[in-house]
């Protein structure tokens, strides 16, 4: 991840002996969740990628050069003052996590970020051989107009 000047109550830096980060977080991290999933090479592989995207809240990213689905979903137990609303049950996951490397203060700035079915089918097309087409992706490629971001 990248820092940028973004907009935050205060500074990490700022912080006063026994002042909590979370305290002054819109819980980014509590949001969503990401997995890193296998790089596609095939049109299998992107064909699946397509699959994911078409089902709520999904995006894909690279960071690094390792691709990631993210789902945006915010945890049951968020409070509406993005406290948690289990903090002495909650999973071991969360109580693994700190704020040291959090995103409190990071804008998100990926390598690749794919929103839509579309934008993969796109990018797929540009970096894969082409492929023998149905009849009917003639029609899908005329509706398609994504930029293809490298």
């Amino acid at each position: 991840m990248t820092s940028f000047d973004i907009d935050v109550p205060i500074a990490r830096k700022d912080l006063k002996a026994g002042e909590n980060l979370c305290d002054y977080c819109t819980a980014k991290c509590c949001r969503y969740y990401a997995f890193p999933i296998d790089t596609p090479k095939t049109w299998k592989d992107f064909d699946y990628i397509r699959w994911y995207l078409l089902h709520g809240q999904a995006s894909i990213f690279v960071d690094e050069g390792t691709w990631f689905i993210m789902v945006m979903a915010d945890c049951k137990h968020l409070l509406p003052d993005n406290r948690c609303g289990t903090y002495e049950t909650r999973p071991q996951i969360c109580r693994e996590y700190t704020t040291d490397d959090c995103e409190y203060d990071f804008d998100s700035a990926y390598d690749k970020l794919f929103e839509s079915p579309e934008q993969v089918q796109e990018y797929a097309e540009a970096m894969l051989p082409p492929r023998k087409r149905a009849p009917w992706m003639k029609e899908l490629k005329k509706k398609m107009a994504l930029p293809v971001v490298s």
